[in-house]
């Protein structure tokens, strides 16, 4: 881990957010497609309770294993521009032809109370936090390597050769803007990565 010079469901109460709003309760993880920042959230979300992590919301189809309202909130395109117009996303972006977004009133009520809470987003909604919430902490998770980050992108085997060639070439715009996050943690294993992440959001050690 670096550290960087620098800095359940939708409604019309959403609560108003600024800057300091539980400054330090909001972490932000964000990194390259294919670097493991959904497997590391599975795992902080299983094996860390004290972490709220967010569930985000999009337009993709859910994989086999996914379920709705619990690894995302999956709606049609229509739907989401709809919650977009009505200011109901913390963040959206869209990416590899689909929308993403985190849902902003429940992330409002856990700072409100007091509780740590976790945000696994794309680049372009990490920056959209950073400028919304200026407090919050953006951790970039890293490969060990460019080609270890190929290998994961080729070895998914669930997105055709021109779709993973996209998402090479995102990914090398994404790595080069490690410099705009505060911490990097190097996605070596899934449970030393979740160790160090843990220890940033709740700011006590965590035994590997």
């Amino acid at each position: 881990m670096s550290d960087r010079a620098g800095t359940d469901g939708h409604g019309s109460d959403t609560p108003a957010f600024e800057s300091d709003t539980a400054p330090a309760l909001l972490t932000v993880l964000s990194g390259p497609s294919g670097v493991g920042k959904t497997t590391l959230a599975k795992h902080v979300r299983e094996v860390h309770p004290e972490v709220w992590l967010s569930v985000s919301a999009t337009t993709r189809k859910p994989r086999p294993d996914e379920v709705d309202g619990v690894h995302y909130f999956f709606y049609d395109r229509p739907t989401f521009e709809d919650l977009i117009a009505e200011g109901e996303f913390l963040e959206h972006a869209e990416y590899a032809g689909n929308l993403y977004g985190t849902p902003r009133r429940p992330v409002g009520q856990r700072l409100a109370a007091g509780q740590p809470v976790l945000l696994e987003i794309e680049l372009q909604g990490a920056r959209q936090v950073r400028r919304a919430m200026p407090a919050a902490r953006l951790v970039f998770l890293a490969p060990p390597s460019w080609e270890v980050l190929e290998q994961r992108l080729r070895g998914r085997g669930t997105e055709p050769e021109d779709v993973i060639e996209a998402r090479l070439d995102t990914g090398r715009i994404e790595l080069a803007a490690e410099s705009e996050f505060d911490v990097t943690i190097v996605n070596t294993t899934v449970a030393e990565a979740a160790a160090e992440l843990v220890e940033l959001v709740t700011g006590s050690p965590i035994n590997h």
